[in-house]
Formats: C-alpha cells, structure tokens, sequence
C-alpha cells in the first residue's frame, strides 16, 4: 500500500527524493530506474496503458501495480497521481518541482533525448522492462505534450506543459495532505510533512544529475544491466 505519493514531472529530483524516501522508511519507492533494473515490473505498466488506452482507468487494481513498494516517484507512476490519491486516500502526495526553464534544458539533454527515446525499444536485455513501459509513456507524452515518444516538444509546449500539470495538482490535492518540494530544501520540509525525525549528520541525497543520468543510459545502450534498488 502506497503511503506517499510522488506527483511531479521527470528530471526535478525524483531520483534523490527516492534515496531520501527510502532512508526514511517509506520505502521500497518505485522509479523509472526501478524498472530499468527489475525488468518484470514493466508488466504490470503494460496492464496499465491497455486499460488506460481503452478508457478503463477505474478498471486498473493499483494495490497489485504497486505490489511490494510504499512509494512511488517518477514517471510512469506520477502520471496517475489522481488515480493513485483516490486509490490511496490516506496516502501523502509529493510534488516535486524546479525552475522550469532549468527542468526543460535537464529534460532535453536525458528523458527527452533521441538517445534517451531510442532505448525504450526494448533491444538489449536490461531494456526488458522499458520495452513494456513503453505504451505507457507513449500515452503520457501524448497527453502531455501532444508529441510521440521520439519527438522532442519544443521548450514553450513543455514548460507549459509542467505549469499546467504543477497547478492542476495544487489545485486538486487539499494543502494538509500535500507537500510542494522544491529541488535544494533538504530534509527538514520533507521529514516535518512526514511525520518523522531528521536524520542525524546525514546530507539529503544528491543523485541523478544530467550527466549521470546519461552515463546510465550510456551502460543501458550497451546492454548492461542495471543494480537491483529494491
């Protein structure tokens, strides 16, 4: 059962905020990395695009795509972070954000990339799980951004894209239940909305940036497999 549920985009620190999740005790967190790395968890997002493509959302069990985890931040899960509030009511949202004409530059040098759209095809073994996340995606950048997978938005549609999305879950989460966390505040915002202690001489993690993101994809490309999170 999901205790905290992440509602913000891609690139705004998703991967240091399941590193700071985890550490706190709310984990297994679920990320996109997750999948790269488990491939068989990219199952239970093919459930999800068939059923979101047909018009089935409240058709979808979220207890069984989130089997196993407590939290979940990042692409393909925030994406439904209205579904995923409803389903979990007692659950915490989290929405991660960022300056956002410095989220669309990070954004276009890694999950927007040709590069990056290229290894959702699922040709090497550790892309297993992304080659059946990949219908999920496709929708989600449709929506979004009115663009296929391995089209690029232009920096005016994305950011628009990422305003909209941040003040749709503002508007819709009610402000006890909600923290707006942005990339650099560390632990204290997030342990005080949480509920627990700060942790003792320990800096919040730091993880993911532009040029390790592409480094990982680098070693995906190549067909090397990734380190279990969980």
């Amino acid at each position: 059962m999901l205790k905290v549920i992440g509602a913000g985009f891609p690139r705004t620190g998703t991967s240091s905020m399941k590193a700071a999740l985890d550490r706190l005790g709310f984990g297994p967190c679920h990320h996109m990395y997750t999948i790269m790395a488990v491939p068989e968890l990219g199952e239970r997002w093919a459930w999800v695009a068939r059923a979101d493509a047909a018009g089935r959302r409240d058709t979808i069990d979220w207890n069984a795509v989130f089997a196993g985890f407590s939290s979940e931040v990042d692409w393909p899960a925030s994406f439904y972070w209205r579904e995923l509030a409803a389903a979990f009511p007692e659950a915490k949202v989290l929405l991660t954000v960022r300056e956002p004409h410095g989220w669309y530059a990070s954004a276009r040098n890694t999950v927007f990339s040709d590069r990056t759209s290229s290894l959702t095809s699922g040709v090497s073994p550790s892309l297993e799980g992304m080659k059946h996340v990949r219908p999920a995606l496709e929708l989600m950048c449709r929506a979004y951004f009115g663009t296929e997978l391995t089209e690029i938005p232009d920096e005016e549609t994305a950011i628009a894209a990422f305003e909209r999305h941040n003040a749709q879950v503002r508007a819709a989460i009610p402000a006890d239940r909600l923290l707006v966390y942005e990339l650099g505040r560390g632990w204290e915002p997030l342990c005080r909305f949480l509920g627990v202690e700060l942790p003792v001489d320990e800096p919040f993690p730091h993880l993911n940036d532009t040029e390790s993101m592409q480094r990982m994809m680098r070693r995906v490309a190549r067909g090397e497999a990734l380190d279990p999170p969980l």
